[in-house]
């Protein structure tokens, strides 16, 4: 098989580790990669919405399956002009990637299916929206209805917390666009986790469960972030307690999609909280997270490659997945100053050093290489992962990888699957 995976981070660079390992592979390629995926892939230089230019690429080079990384490829389309020129993509059409593009579509598609999420309203208005908002009182969350790269949603503990983070979206223009609409929704409480799932449009096999951090702070203080690590698997979410999701939230989404005539192929993605009535839907994405992908592909048995080409031909009804045993931690390391104002400065060094621990795979999310220095280019740099016999030891693994980098212009958590994991 001739695969091209589309993306520049640490997700994309799991992608390629797990798909590369797979016997029925027979090129990859990154488009437009990294220095992680250099080494495991070819990276060509093709930006992630120049749509044109990855179909023209995979046309020309006879690609037999497409795997988007990030959503913003496919709320733009990408799959609908893939499968227009006959080719395989492991994503869904634009008309259901609007799961993930558009919040408020999200509702109405619960609403339908009769999903248990939180109240909410949707505003286009500034005013209207300060006006619910003390109607209702404190906490709230405040999203912004488009996409946000993870940085669009606000728990607001008071109401001037809210006013302020409405005047931001949607009046100062903070998330562009995509804040131009929000939705205002009640705070649910529980442990939130991330489950994922594969799709074929008919039948679903689970991917599995991970719990995302992310607050950029030790015990989850200080902005939103894109993610500063994960664990896998999610241990709030219990067998059962995961059953009830697939019954309640995961199979009525994607019945009522099937119902509409946009069947969901490819990865989705169900936010979760696990409240006291049982799990909540928070949103969906259509694509795996970041960093839980790379939480959770270290404990994948099966052939990611073969898994996903049963979702794209509808083979999934037969199809099933074998983990490995243990726990997986997954820590970010980012630029000092990230999210707000990140500074990529310094030299990554020891990072040979740590790859060579036991149970670690280090993942490249903003690197670059100069000569033979390797450099940091973002916000997220780097994703550290391990797997263990338990939490513990997998937390210990991944720790001692991260001290083993040097870098002192970068940061990270120091409690991801720490005392406090929920």
């Amino acid at each position: 098989m001739r695969v091209l995976v589309v993306g520049s981070g640490a997700r994309e660079h799991a992608l390629c580790w797990a798909l590369a390992a797979s016997p029925i592979l027979g090129k990859l390629w990154c488009a437009p990669g990294n220095p992680g995926t250099a080494s495991v892939a070819e990276n060509i230089p093709i930006a992630t919405l120049d749509t044109a230019a990855i179909v023209s690429f995979a046309r020309a080079n006879a690609v037999d399956l497409v795997v988007p990384g990030p959503e913003a490829p496919l709320v733009a389309g990408l799959a609908d002009a893939l499968l227009e020129a006959g080719i395989r993509v492991a994503g869904p059409l634009k008309a259901a990637a609007r799961l993930e593009g558009e919040k408020s579509f999200t509702k109405e598609i619960a609403e339908a299916a009769g999903i248990p999420t939180a109240r909410f309203a949707r505003f286009d208005d500034p005013a209207a929206a300060r006006a619910w908002c003390r109607r209702q009182g404190a906490p709230l969350v405040i999203k912004a209805d488009g996409l946000a790269a993870g940085k669009g949603v606000v728990v607001a503990r008071s109401i001037a917390e809210a006013e302020e983070t409405i005047a931001e979206f949607m009046e100062a223009g903070r998330l562009g666009e995509a804040g131009r609409v929000v939705l205002v929704e009640e705070c649910l409480t529980g442990p939130e986790v991330s489950l994922f799932v594969l799709s074929d449009g008919a039948h679903v096999v689970p991917l599995g469960a991970a719990t995302d951090y992310k607050r950029a702070g030790e015990g989850d203080r200080g902005p939103n972030t894109g993610g500063m690590g994960a664990v896998a698997p999610a241990l709030a979410l219990t067998p059962v307690l995961a059953e009830a999701a697939m019954q309640r939230i995961v199979r009525p989404a994607l019945a009522e999609l099937a119902k509409r005539g946009t069947p969901f192929r490819g990865i989705l993605f169900a936010g979760l909280m696990v409240t006291e009535e049982g799990p909540k839907l928070i949103e969906f994405n259509v694509r795996f997270g970041d960093p839980e992908c790379q939480a959770l592909l270290p404990l994948l048995a099966s052939d990611l490659l073969a898994a996903l080409l049963a979702a794209c031909d509808g083979e999934l009804g037969d199809f099933d997945l074998r983990w490995r045993t243990g726990a997986s931690v997954a820590v970010v390391l980012a630029a000092r100053g990230y999210p707000e104002a990140p500074a990529p400065e310094g030299e990554l060094r020891g990072i040979e050093r740590a790859a060579l621990l036991p149970g670690v795979q280090l993942f490249h999310a903003a690197t670059r290489r100069v000569e033979n220095r390797l450099l940091p280019a973002g916000g997220r740099v780097l994703t550290v992962s391990a797997t263990g016999f338990d939490l513990a030891e997998a937390r210990s693994r991944a720790y001692a990888a991260v001290r083993t980098i040097d870098w002192p212009e970068g940061f990270s958590r120091p409690d991801i699957g720490g005392p406090s994991f929920p």
